[in-house]
């Protein structure tokens, strides 16, 4: 995604005709389906020093908080739109001052920021990239013009005397960050590839106890805030995110196919795999996306040019946020992935998700959704589809079940339902009717496969 940040220049000539330049800093459009902004936190006060590259404030975007770096160097001198209140895009929400001495001018200027902004004529600024190295129109990348370091990275570089231009950032999009800083000086081993915001700090590691295989694991149900009777609580950003995701769904012409499977062999998979760290959402992506290799219709999606065909087999899982709404963090090539990483990868996804603390590109890039209500017991149900994918499969419980065998006796096995929603325009039932088939066949007869 494009971060945008526009600056206006306002040039306040005094009595003694000493040019003064104070930056206007703007709500910066997070995403495409942005219409406002809420100020989450400011990491910066009135009066702080603020470098160029520096993150000052976090706005919340429609499903994480994102950092917002300061396009100039300078003092904060004035915020305008304070911590929990919203703002629309392209709103001024604070001034920066190229020096100490334009602070108590920003300050007179916010008092009457409407005449003075009448006064003078905008500047337009190309819009610059915040945390995505993203190309501009003549090929060149934003990025490349600066380094992108966390505060806490940079106040450690101060301290150790590092020199930043010799780092080589691992945070997302080669963002600097304080291990990069500690490897740097022999404290810690070099870290791998991260995407925690830096404005939240990482929680501490508690090791998990032992696994116990015999006891089902316990399900945490999403936390509804209490709310009064009668009282009208407002949508959190998230909330309306989902509300007009599934307005624009409802312009879409879909069916159903449902599909029994029997679990009697992933289930025998994952008591054996379990201990290593391997998850049962993990298990049903990596399926889901081997099956998809021979259905990339089912992965495809549509658009008014024809069917778009996509390169990677992203599996993006509902998951319910604690406040409110749903998020669907993305598995990446999951096809490719081996199911240990697959599995740990998914659990930071997870964590980072409900501590709002992915990027965009972590839950916005999926091709195909999965949405699991069978940790709830849930029978069967329908999935909404997505905008923008040509499916979602909706995993129901499995459960023991009295079948008929194929001697003609009666036995008991575990099942479960799954259901898949497919857009019509592109997916056909016949089509989905062989992934179901192909996807059944490899977790009853095959689940040994997803852990080569």
């Amino acid at each position: 995604m494009i971060w945008q940040q526009l600056v206006k220049f306002h040039k306040i000539i005094d009595s003694e005709t000493t040019i003064m330049s104070i930056h206007e800093v703007f709500m910066p459009a997070l995403s495409s389906t942005m219409t406002e902004g809420k100020i989450v936190s400011w990491v910066k006060s009135p009066g702080d020093k603020v470098e160029k590259g520096e993150t000052v404030v976090v706005v919340e975007s429609d499903k994480a908080d994102m950092d917002v770096e300061s396009f100039y160097e300078g003092f904060l001198a004035h915020i305008i739109v304070q911590a929990g209140e919203t703002a629309p895009i392209g709103a001024a929400i604070a001034y920066v001052a190229q020096t100490e001495a334009e602070i108590e001018a920003a300050k007179t200027m916010a008092g009457g920021g409407s005449a003075v902004a009448q006064t003078h004529t905008p500047i337009p600024a190309a819009p610059t990239v915040a945390t995505t190295a993203t190309p501009s129109q003549n090929g060149s990348n934003h990025r490349e013009e600066r380094l992108v370091v966390s505060p806490r990275a940079r106040k450690l570089a101060k301290e150790l005397q590092v020199d930043l231009n010799n780092l080589k950032g691992s945070g997302p999009y080669g963002r600097i960050v304080a291990e990069d800083v500690e490897a740097a000086v022999g404290k810690v081993q070099p870290p791998t590839t991260r995407a925690v915001t830096p404005t939240q700090p990482t929680p501490p590691v508690i090791p998990a106890p032992p696994p116990a295989p015999a006891k089902p694991a316990a399900v945490t149900a999403p936390v509804v805030s209490s709310a009064v009777p009668g009282q009208v609580v407002p949508l959190t950003t998230l909330q309306n995110t989902v509300v007009r995701n599934m307005v624009t769904s409802l312009s879409v012409p879909i069916f159903h196919v449902g599909y029994t499977i029997t679990t009697a062999a992933l289930d025998k998979l994952y008591k054996q795999i379990k201990s290593k760290g391997v998850t049962m959402t993990a298990l049903l992506a990596k399926a889901v996306a081997v099956t998809l290799e021979k259905h990339p219709l089912l992965n495809a999606s549509y658009s008014d040019q024809g069917i778009v065909y996509h390169p990677n087999i992203n599996i993006s899982v509902a998951v319910a946020m604690d406040d409110g709404g749903l998020i669907t963090p993305v598995m990446q090539k999951a096809n490719q992935v081996d199911i240990y990483s697959l599995s740990r990868n998914w659990k930071s996804l997870v964590d980072r998700a409900r501590a709002k603390q992915l990027q965009p590109e972590e839950y916005n890039s999926g091709t195909f959704t999965l949405s699991n209500l069978g940790m709830f017991g849930v029978d069967t149900f329908d999935a909404i589809l997505p905008p923008g994918q040509g499916s979602i499969l909706a995993i129901a419980a499995s459960r023991p079940q009295v079948v008929a065998t194929a001697d003609g006796l009666f036995g008991v096995r575990k099942q479960m339902k799954v259901n898949i929603t497919c857009d019509h325009r592109i997916i056909y039932g016949a089509h989905a009717a062989t992934f179901l088939q192909d996807l059944a066949k490899l977790i009853e007869t095959n689940p040994q496969s997803l852990i080569l």
